[in-house]
């Protein structure tokens, strides 16, 4: 499983970025990311946060895009750096990597940044109520597979790298080809949509799904009512 593993993250290596797209396991940023290992260190946590969960896993939550504060800097969709260095209060390390210590790949001494995301790295409000509500259900994390149907980083370029934007239907269309590669390593897995452009994406590619809402702008509340009764 492991070699069908890598084949996967050497396709999501394969994509070339636009402009206004970053991929994590791909692309180095000099300013922006802490050294040109930089995507090879994402690299090693996505094949290990796979291979800690493949073919065991029994939810796949896909979301829509990967966002700066996230998977862009991880390597892993709704995963913060701040849960991988140890510097989350209610999240551990090992929730995510089960053998390996996670790598910090945000450059700290980039000016941009506030001073908690110099000293801490990055935190993500999604991955906190996401995994969150993984820890407090019955289920094993590493029965859990976080993804997006567009698993690169779609910024506003006109605001710069550490920005997001909604991707566009094509992008959307683009990334089903990647998640469904990952359901073939899967294919008994229950996947669970976040939020309306996943549900309507994957629906449209027809993989079947089950809705809850995004927990983003202030709808943590519904995301947790509707998660605890589908991890059981």
């Amino acid at each position: 499983m492991s070699s069908s593993i890598n084949k996967f993250i050497e396709e999501l290596q394969k994509y070339k970025s636009i402009e206004n797209v970053f991929n994590p396991w791909q692309d180095y940023d000099e300013i922006c990311d802490i050294c040109p290992e930089a995507p090879a260190i994402r690299s090693n946590h996505l094949e290990q946060f796979l291979s800690a969960r493949i073919p065991g896993a029994r939810y796949l939550l896909v979301a829509e895009a990967v966002g700066y504060q996230g998977g862009r800097f991880t390597g892993v969709a709704m995963t913060s750096e701040r849960i991988l260095l140890g510097n989350h209060a209610g999240v551990k390390p090992s929730v995510i990597l089960q053998d390996i210590q996670g790598r910090r790949t945000s450059n700290p001494d980039n000016q941009k940044l506030k001073d908690t995301q110099k000293n801490f790295g990055f935190t993500e409000p999604t991955a906190t109520i996401v995994w969150g509500e993984v820890i407090k259900s019955k289920v094993s994390p590493y029965q859990v597979i976080t993804w997006n149907i567009f698993p690169f980083h779609p910024f506003d370029r006109s605001k710069g790298p550490l920005t997001n934007r909604t991707p566009t239907a094509v992008e959307l269309e683009v990334g089903a080809y990647y998640t469904e590669m990952l359901l073939k390593l899967c294919p008994n897995i229950t996947v669970i949509s976040i939020g309306g452009h996943s549900s309507r994406t994957l629906s449209k590619f027809g993989i079947e799904n089950i809705h809850v809402p995004h927990p983003a702008n202030g709808g943590a509340g519904n995301f947790r009512a509707a998660i605890k009764n589908i991890l059981v």
